[in-house]
């Protein structure tokens, strides 16, 4: 069976999993603030503060930029359904936009049409590992003094016009999700350059507490979002190889680009370096193809059945313009892609799809 995703993970993790079992410290200590370190520099940005999920670190984003009861933010009516409801953790709003068919990412057309006296930010998804198109995103956000907050889960390690994703915006946040191109298990980051958001993130994550004070002093409501040692120390592992994982992802993509035929492949917009969480293509014939994924043991997903607006609890902000959204959930298939793949696995891949057409 070629699975859709495959963590990689050794060696290399287990022995410093085992040095930090044996330090005593398990807890958020010292490796998860050497992993924030480190993945601030990764970045470019100036501080980093690790979390328990991409969820949380959506969460602490949003709260640490001040979005509350009432405030609406706009989102992709096409992502995985932590973007929406973490904008609801706040008791805010979220205000679906279309995507771009091609890109699927969030179409900055389409923005300014939704853009009332509440909408407080913009959180654009960077979707399968393709940077959205930030230019005119920061145009609109400068334009209507709106904040932007990116939600990354999904590209580590991918670029726009030469910098990296988590650089953007005022914040932007991550997931270590076991099938993101890199992980600690559970776990999620927030990365920013203002020192202002990252202690409220670390305050709000720990109960309320100020970073550098341990004891029983709650100035604000605050969770436990804190990542542990042990995840952190995996990352940081994880992190090392990352750019060799991606440029395994890309190299793959490449060759499914290059040999797959009567489907459409995925579309890279200029300037970006697109690292391939998932390998998305579209295809018409969709349930055929996925039988005959499924008796040569291929592995698939569908990323994502049905756009945001179709959950119970979103209906209500569901509205007539996400067309693309509707059609892009009919016709998306997503192919391994993972660095695991060798050349074999490609091409029994590539040959399971062009025999079904």
């Amino acid at each position: 069976m070629i699975p859709i995703a495959k963590p990689l993970l050794g060696e290399e993790e287990i022995i410093a999993v085992k040095e930090v079992i044996e330090s005593g410290i398990i807890a958020s200590g010292p490796k998860t603030q050497e992993f924030e370190e480190r993945f601030a520099d990764f970045v470019g940005t100036k501080y980093a503060v690790a979390t328990t999920s991409g969820t949380t670190a959506l969460h602490l984003a949003l709260l640490s930029m001040k979005i509350q009861k009432g405030d609406e933010v706009i989102v992709p009516s096409f992502s995985f359904i932590a973007t929406a409801n973490s904008v609801l953790f706040c008791n805010a709003r979220p205000v679906f936009c279309d995507i771009n068919f091609k890109t699927f990412n969030v179409d900055y057309e389409k923005i300014e049409g939704l853009i009332s006296e509440k909408t407080k930010a913009i959180m654009p998804v960077h979707l399968y590992g393709q940077p959205a198109d930030m230019d005119p995103l920061h145009e609109i956000a400068e334009k209507h003094g709106l904040k932007i907050i990116g939600d990354a889960a999904q590209a580590h390690g991918s670029e726009y016009k030469g910098k990296k994703v988590g650089s953007f915006g005022k914040v932007e946040c991550f997931s270590f999700y076991p099938t993101k191109n890199m992980t600690t298990g559970e776990g999620g980051i927030l990365t920013t350059n203002s020192s202002e958001i990252a202690e409220k993130a670390y305050s709000i994550r720990n109960h309320g507490r100020q970073k550098t004070k341990w004891g029983y002093e709650h100035g604000i409501l605050g969770y436990n979002y804190r990542m542990t040692d042990l995840a952190a120390t995996i990352g940081l592992v994880q992190l090392k190889h990352l750019p060799d994982f991606n440029k395994k992802r890309i190299d793959n993509a490449k060759f499914l680009n290059e040999n797959l035929k009567n489907v459409e492949i995925p579309y890279v917009i200029k300037n970006v370096k697109h690292v391939y969480h998932q390998y998305t293509i579209k295809c018409k014939k969709r349930k055929g193809l996925i039988e005959n994924l499924k008796k040569n043991e291929i592995g698939f997903g569908v990323y994502y059945p049905k756009p945001l607006q179709y959950y119970g609890h979103l209906k209500e902000f569901g509205h007539s313009d996400l067309k693309n959204s509707e059609n892009c959930s009919e016709l998306v298939l997503s192919l391994p892609v993972h660095p695991a793949l060798d050349t074999q696995d490609l091409e029994k891949i590539v040959n399971a799809i062009n025999k079904s057409f």
